[in-house]
């Protein structure tokens, strides 16, 4: 895996959590508009209440997801909080956290650090390639 996949890992859970998010809020909503029927025959309402019952399992169910998701979340942004903080270089740190941290945008990144956005993606593609070296050292090291 190389140094933008790494540091990539935090949006792209971040991205499924809130997909997940949005499907346990359409099962929440099938939940609460379930209502009996409004008419004058008498209804068993089993199956209304099997469905209910359904949409509240699988509510559950992604709310425990969504709550482990986070918590990987939390833990893959701070190694790579680590990992950017052991750049060394001020500019690329800031560069790298507002890009995988914050999940900012490329010209928000320009204009936060005062840069045009072709010297920006210049510095990105150096700061990548020191974390890359950085990375492949510690793999050396271990072995």
């Amino acid at each position: 895996m190389n140094a933008k996949e790494y540091l990539s890992q935090a949006y792209h859970i971040d991205k499924l959590i809130r997909s997940k998010q949005e499907q346990a809020q359409m099962y929440r909503d099938i939940a609460t508009k379930m209502n009996a029927p409004l008419s004058n025959t008498p209804s068993s309402g089993a199956n209304n209440v099997h469905c209910i019952e359904d949409s509240i399992c699988a509510f559950i169910d992604l709310e425990n997801e969504i709550n482990a998701d986070i918590r990987n979340l939390m833990q893959i942004k701070r190694d790579v909080s680590e990992t950017i903080n052991s750049v060394g270089n001020p500019t690329y740190q800031t560069l790298l956290e507002l890009r995988y941290l914050c999940y900012k945008p490329w010209a928000e990144i320009a204009d936060a650090m005062n840069y045009e956005r072709r010297y920006l993606l210049k510095l990105h593609k150096k700061a990548l390639l020191k974390l890359d070296t950085k990375r492949h050292l510690k793999t050396c090291a271990k072995i």
